[in-house]
């Protein structure tokens, strides 16, 4: 069965860093697509980071040059290192598991989701 638990959110101010994580338990954790959404209030879901089971990335222009996501395939943690953070990052980042190695659609798995804030 899997499980994704994310962690490592938080408030932090306008230019400070943030690392998450993503847990997952299952088998072949390296074999799938994993990916960082975020939803603030009031906004749908959106896609952040996406990383292939070989580890090509892509991210959102909103967070290009900011974020980077990577993964540990051997401990099954995928993670996000969010750095000169900004009011409008603030949101529930949820990191997904897809369906397979290129791809985060269709289905997958969602983890519970962490709370950034970024205020002063």
């Amino acid at each position: 069965q899997v499980q994704l638990v994310e962690s490592g959110g938080g408030l932090v101010q306008p230019g400070g860093s943030l690392r998450l994580s993503c847990t997952a338990s299952g088998p072949f954790f390296d074999l799938y697509a994993m990916g960082w959404y975020r939803q603030a209030p009031g906004n749908e879901r959106e896609l952040v980071a996406f990383i292939s089971s070989a580890g090509d990335t892509k991210y959102a222009d909103s967070v290009k040059g900011r974020f980077t996501a990577s993964r540990d395939n051997r401990e099954k943690i995928l993670y996000l290192q969010m750095n000169d953070l900004k009011p409008e990052d603030t949101a529930v980042y949820y990191c997904k598991r897809g369906p397979q190695y290129y791809s985060l659609e269709p289905g997958g798995y969602w983890g519970q989701g962490t709370q950034v804030t970024v205020s002063s």
